[in-house]
């Protein structure tokens, strides 16, 4: 499959007309059509048939602050999916680190700008392509994609959909892969998570962490640390951690030798830099270090480079050898690179679906954010205010 099939589709868009100090004006496209701009057609005499209206999506017009990311509207065009796509209208989009760093051009593998961010997403089949037997018209699916979810009608691969279960919301369904299979894959397939392990959960009110908290349950006599500021504890208790400890306040290393002066089996590490090395010394003999993020990158809107320098210096080094004499293992996991890994995804949603039917995982809604209000849902989470993930949508504000 190549690159440009995998990545969600979007059709050209406009971005807004807005050059100043340092703003690259060759970048932008050559027409542009602001959603708030758009304008009725004058009446004429002879009567017409309606156009459809005209469909929004968020388009990432540089790279820096919140106010790169801005509202747009294309024409309303027949959806025409390609063999083994799919076209859908989309009902709720997830927002992760992932986009965070994409607007401050971090992220890799992003298609050239202007572009539409957004990797996870659910909505309503609304056309299939050739080749396209197990979806049909009228299916309520999600997604995980390159990029492209933030928008209200998307053609992307059929391989890259989900049939959602009948009991699930379009909000949970855009808070289920990313968080749900990276946690998954983290404490399972990487860690071997075991009745009366412990495991430390960073960041344990974010979206992959309340997700880690509601695995570990489905195990026996599992032991977690998780790391948040104080005023998430009560819900962090209620969702499964042992002991939440505040890392604004007390150090993490320090309060979990005293309660595991021998450490912990498993570390859950997002964060990168000197957190990996500290995770690494917290682990007991046959222990698991999983790294799957860089968050200490992300220090405000725009990127940081002595925040990048310092990460990068004091990220974690360890020799074979040290491994082999030490009995522990350090594991690194990508969601971004499976994306052409049909077989082994479908494998892992299908077992977090029926855990899902269960009713042993249920994804935790922190906010549903309108497209119009994209960058306070990027500050809410950005700012670390959420507990659980925040979600956008293409339709009017809900009460959060």
């Amino acid at each position: 499959m190549s690159a440009e099939g995998e990545v969600a589709e979007v059709a050209p868009v406009v971005a807004t007309a807005e050059v100043g100090a340092g703003d690259d004006a060759s970048s932008q496209p050559p027409k542009a059509e602001a959603a708030s701009d758009s304008q009725p057609p004058a009446a004429s005499g002879a009567a017409t048939p309606a156009s459809p209206p005209p469909l929004r999506c968020l388009v990432l017009t540089g790279f820096g602050g919140y106010d790169k990311v801005k509202l747009q509207s294309r024409p309303c065009a027949p959806p025409a999916p390609g063999p083994g796509q799919l076209t859908l209208r989309v009902r709720a989009c997830g927002l992760n680190f992932s986009d965070l760093f994409a607007r401050q051009g971090v992220a890799d593998r992003l298609p050239s700008l202007p572009l539409t961010p957004g990797i996870e997403g659910a909505g309503v089949v609304i056309a299939v392509g050739e080749g396209v037997s197990d979806r049909k018209a009228g299916d309520r699916v999600m997604v995980f994609t390159r990029s492209g979810m933030w928008q209200e009608e998307v053609t992307v691969p059929a391989a890259q959909t989900f049939l959602m279960p009948e009991a699930m919301t379009f909000e949970e369904a855009a808070a289920f892969l990313v968080n749900y299979v990276t946690a998954y894959m983290v404490l399972f397939d990487f860690g071997n998570l075991r009745p009366g392990h412990s495991v430390l959960v960073h960041m344990a009110a974010g979206g992959v962490g309340m997700a880690a908290l509601q695995l570990c349950r489905t195990v026996e006599n599992v032991t977690v640390f998780g790391t948040a500021s104080a005023s998430k504890h009560e819900v962090l208790k209620k969702n499964g951690v042992t002991h939440p400890i505040d890392y604004h306040t007390a150090d993490y290393v320090d309060e979990i030798k005293k309660i595991s002066p021998k450490g912990v089996d498993i570390v859950m590490d997002p964060l990168g830099g000197s957190d990996t090395a500290k995770g690494y010394n917290l682990l007991k003999p046959m222990g698991k270090i999983i790294t799957y993020g860089v968050a200490n990158m992300l220090t405000g809107p725009k990127r940081n480079l002595m925040a990048m320098a310092r990460t990068w210096w004091n990220q974690f080094s360890v020799t074979a050898q040290q491994l082999l004499q030490a009995n522990r293992a350090v594991c690194g996991f990508y969601m971004g690179s499976m994306d052409g890994d049909v077989e082994l995804l479908s494998s892992v949603v299908a077992r977090l679906l029926a855990l899902y039917s269960q009713g042993h995982i249920k994804p935790h809604i922190d906010s549903v954010w309108p497209f119009e209000k994209v960058v306070d849902a990027m500050k809410q989470m950005q700012e670390k205010k959420n507990v659980g993930k925040v979600i956008l949508v293409p339709g009017p504000e809900k009460e959060n």
